[in-house]
């Protein structure tokens, strides 16, 4: 089967957010269907739209699939849903949130899944960790770089919090390892 290069953005700003993004990452990472290759740093983001709530933990995934974009979406909202995500107000609070922000060089424009990702070029939050994976990344839409795409951008309320963890193909992740 075709194997094709994605990036996913996860979030997570309720309960242990470091475990709740570990934990996501296993969760694709334990699909036969993925191969988890990288992880960049964490960062610690505030929130958008609504502002009661917490601050973000934010990272960026860099996959390979043999899934199509539309059974992916449906693997990660279930992942969503097995670790307890509710959705209550928009942009609100959640235990985890899983986008796929890239899917190869593919453009999906349909009501329930748009990719690239619709706002990612607006948002430091997943720019600032995706730069650090892939900072050539051309985005198929907009035919700028990733990189072009950052310095163009609000990088307010985006902060390190956390090195990546260490990610080794086909391999689980190490809790340990990630401080």
């Amino acid at each position: 089967m075709r194997q094709e290069a994605i990036y996913l953005g996860l979030g997570s700003n309720i309960g242990d957010k470091v475990a709740n993004c570990l934990l996501a990452l296993e969760e694709i990472s334990a699909s036969d269907h993925n191969n988890l290759h990288a992880v960049s740093s964490l960062y610690k983001t505030e929130p958008i739209g609504y502002q009661e709530q917490d601050w973000f933990i934010n990272c960026v995934a860099e996959v390979s699939t043999t899934l199509p974009p539309h059974p992916l979406h449906a693997f990660l909202q279930g992942i969503e849903k097995r670790m307890g995500r509710e959705k209550t107000v928009p942009m609100g609070p959640r235990i985890i949130d899983l986008d796929i922000l890239f899917y190869g060089n593919e453009i999906v424009d349909e009501e329930n899944l748009i990719i690239p990702h619709p706002r990612l070029h607006e948002r430091g939050f997943v720019l600032v960790p995706l730069v650090e994976l892939a900072p050539d990344l051309l985005h198929p839409v907009l035919k700028k770089t990733v990189r072009e795409l950052l310095k163009k951008s609000d990088k307010k309320g985006v902060e390190l919090y956390a090195s990546p963890p260490p990610t080794p193909s086909n391999r689980p992740i190490d809790k340990e390892g990630f401080q």
